[in-house]
C-alpha cells in the first residue's frame, strides 16, 4: 500500500531539488516515534530519500519537553527573570534553559534576515542605544535603523560605538531595503554617520544630521542641518514625507524606548542584565 502524501511540510535538504518547496508531492508519511509526551511523525522525502519530524529546522528540534515550556521560558527570560529562577520554576536543568535560548536566539535571527527583504526606502533614520554586558564597566552599543514610511525595523548591530559598526548597520539596511531616487537619511551628530553614508551612499540620499546640547541632563537647544545635500532639496524632501514636517530623529528614539521597555537585558535599572553582547541581539530580535 502507497504511503500517505503530505503538503504540510517541505524537505530539509538542501542538496534536495525540492528543498523549501511545499505542495510539490514528494513528501510521505514514514514512521513515529514516542516522546514523554506522546507520539510524534517522520516523514520521507521521495527524491532524496531523507527522513526528517516535522520540528526539524526549528527550534523545537530534539527536545524532550513540550513547545509550550519551550516558549514559556523565551518568554520568562525576555522579561528579565534568570536562568537559574526559570529552572527552578519550571523543573528543569539549568543547562536545558541556557541551551533552549540559544536556540530562540539563533532561529529569531533567521526569521528577521529572511523577513526584512526587499521593502522600500523612502526615510531612514540611525541611532545607537548604550547598554552593557556583562557589566558596567564593559560598555556595549546596540545600533538600530528604521524605514520611517512603513515602520520597519530593518537591522540592528550590537559592539563597539566604531566606525565599523556604524558602517555594517548601513549596509545591512540599504542590502535588504531597495530605492530608485534618492531618499532622506537622519542621524544624530556622531561622527562617523557622515563618512558611512558619504562612502555607501553619496548623491544617492538626502543626508541631515539632527544635533542636541545638554546641560544637566536637560535638552537646551537643537540644531538641524544638511550634510549632503543643499537646503532646497532638504526642504522638499521634508515636504513630500508623510511622516516629518521638519529634520527629526524621533522614529529611531521611540523605536529605542520600545526596545528598552520590552527587554529587561536593555532597562537601565534591571536585576535581569546580559551576560554577554549576544545576549542583547537575541533579546531584541525576540520582540
Amino acid at each position: 500500500m502507497p504511503s500517505k502524501r503530505t503538503t504540510d511540510c517541505c524537505c530539509p535538504n538542501p542538496d534536495c531539488p525540492f528543498a523549501g518547496k511545499r505542495a510539490a508531492g514528494n513528501i510521505v508519511l514514514h514512521s513515529s516515534f514516542k516522546l514523554k509526551r506522546g507520539r510524534r511523525r517522520r516523514y520521507r522525502c521521495t527524491a532524496c530519500a531523507r527522513t526528517f519530524c516535522s520540528t526539524t529546522t526549528t527550534p523545537y528540534h530534539r527536545i524532550q519537553y513540550s513547545k509550550n515550556l519551550f516558549d514559556e521560558v523565551v518568554a520568562m527570560s525576555v522579561e528579565g527573570v534568570s536562568k537559574s529562577a526559570i529552572a527552578r520554576i519550571k523543573g528543569i536543568s539549568w543547562n536545558t534553559v541556557a541551551r533552549w535560548l540559544e536556540r530562540a536566539a539563533a532561529a529569531a535571527r533567521r526569521f528577521n534576515d529572511a523577513m526584512t527583504q526587499g521593502f522600500s526606502l523612502d526615510e531612514l533614520q540611525l541611532d545607537e542605544i548604550r547598554t552593557f554586558a556583562p557589566r558596567k564597566s564593559e560598555v556595549c552599543w546596540v545600533f538600530t535603523s528604521i524605514e520611517v514610511r512603513s515602520r520597519l525595523w530593518p537591522s540592528t548591530v550590537v559592539g563597539r560605538r566604531s566606525y565599523r559598526n556604524t558602517e555594517k548597520l548601513l549596509r545591512e539596511t540599504i542590502h535588504r531595503g531597495e530605492f530608485a531616487t534618492p531618499f532622506l537619511i537622519t542621524t544624530d551628530g556622531f561622527k562617523y554617520y557622515k563618512r558611512v553614508v558619504q562612502q555607501l551612499l553619496g548623491p544617492a540620499c538626502l543626508y541631515g544630521q539632527v544635533q542636541k546640547m545638554w546641560r544637566n541632563n536637560r535638552v537646551i537647544k537643537v540644531e538641524r542641518a544638511p550634510i549632503l545635500c543643499s537646503d532646497w532639496r532638504l526642504k522638499d524632501a521634508l515636504l513630500d514625507s508623510e511622516d516629518s514636517s521638519t529634520l527629526n530623529t524621533s522614529f529611531i528614539e521611540r523605536l529605542q524606548l520600545t526596545i528598552r521597555q520590552g527587554s529587561s537585558y536593555l532597562g537601565r535599572r534591571s536585576s535581569g542584565t546580559s551576560s554577554s553582547p549576544s545576549q542583547n541581539f537575541s533579546s531584541e530580535a525576540r520582540l
